[in-house]
């Protein structure tokens, strides 16, 4: 390969929390780029980003933007993408789209390459980007499903409020500082910014992310649910989610009940599987008191598993600890991996 040779890359939402771990991360890949240029929304145009020490002016994001451009990798919302996406489609870029536009379509693949890459080449041009939270259960749960089977899953979240975006890292930060100077708070973000009410997240937890469905979950539950079915090819697979809110800047918990199909299977040989898949790190030594958390999480693009026990009762049932930074494993880095694998698979082309 030629200095010459290489993938025109676009980042869509360039100058938000996600966008910007996009750019730390291929910055850190080998993914061989020959132009990279960053996109925003009209008020963010104009800024400077760097890249290889290079800095580079973001541009608006507009429908000709895409001229020309490999692969696009959007994180600017959902209604960004829906309008831009298959603009940049028509244009010949293949979008990795991080919002949950595209993710339940039935002709738009939804991947986590340790579960399910070859799903890539399915794709019409674009592939969704799971959920945070999704992402990092199916990579702990998709070794256990191929080896023993699966027949459920009960999933309960500890979720970080960098998930909700920069302005709840900083209610939550306001928040603290106040309450530690015993003064008044104003919630006017969390759970929801659009709700009627908010809620204190300081030293709190709220058992709301996004908002209510006519059953009784919110979308973030039913996200989980319905993507989880997605990625495994599993419809009847019995999934339940409750998804909560921590006090916590950045790194998702998950506290996860699951059945495996086989019977007489020890917590020692889930704890052996974990030790050799793909993009998980065992952490795992109760005597030690050693098991992952979020604040060790930071930084890092694998899922950490531990607290692997067999359950008391079912002897099909086990549970698992899985953390992640929802940032890069969640967000940024699936991204990344994805084009990656698009590359591996001979489903886009170095010129």
């Amino acid at each position: 390969m030629t200095e010459t040779q290489g993938l025109r890359i676009a980042v869509v939402g360039a100058t938000g929390a996600v966008g910007q771990q996009m750019i730390s991360t291929l910055e850190q890949r080998d993914l061989p780029i020959k132009k990279i240029i960053f996109l925003s929304s009209a008020r963010s145009a104009g800024i400077k980003l760097k890249f290889k020490g290079e800095e580079i002016e973001v541009q608006e994001a507009k429908p000709e933007s895409f001229e020309g451009i490999d692969i696009a990798l959007f994180s600017a919302g959902g209604s960004v993408s829906k309008e831009l996406a298959p603009e940049a489609v028509k244009r010949g870029a293949i979008v990795v789209d991080n919002t949950s536009a595209f993710r339940m379509d039935e002709n738009v693949p939804l991947v986590v390459p340790e579960v399910n890459e070859e799903d890539l080449k399915q794709h019409n041009g674009i592939i969704a980007n799971p959920n945070c939270s999704t992402i990092q259960m199916v990579v702990a749960l998709e070794p256990i499903r191929q080896t023993y089977g699966l027949s459920k899953i009960v999933v309960s979240t500890y979720q970080a409020v960098s998930g909700a975006g920069a302005a709840a890292i900083n209610e939550l930060k306001e928040q603290a500082r106040d309450l530690l100077d015993e003064k008044e708070i104003d919630p006017k973000i969390l759970p929801v910014k659009g709700d009627e009410k908010h809620y204190q997240i300081a030293f709190n937890v709220i058992p709301q992310i996004d908002k209510f469905q006519d059953n009784g979950y919110t979308f973030e539950e039913m996200k989980m649910i319905n993507e989880t079915k997605k990625i495994m090819h599993m419809q009847d697979l019995p999934v339940a989610a409750t998804c909560v809110r921590l006090p916590v800047v950045t790194g998702h918990s998950e506290s996860v009940y699951i059945e495996v199909e086989k019977e007489g299977i020890a917590a020692s040989q889930i704890k052996d599987l974990m030790r050799t898949a793909p993009g998980i790190v065992l952490e795992d030594d109760p005597e030690q008191q050693v098991y992952p958390t979020p604040a060790s999480s930071v930084g890092k693009n694998d899922v950490f598993v531990g607290r692997i026990r067999k359950d008391l009762d079912e002897d099909k049932g086990f549970h698992l600890w899985v953390v992640s930074d929802n940032l890069l494993k969640g967000a940024a880095w699936n991204s990344v991996q994805i084009a990656e694998s698009l590359l591996k698979l001979g489903l886009v082309t170095v010129k």
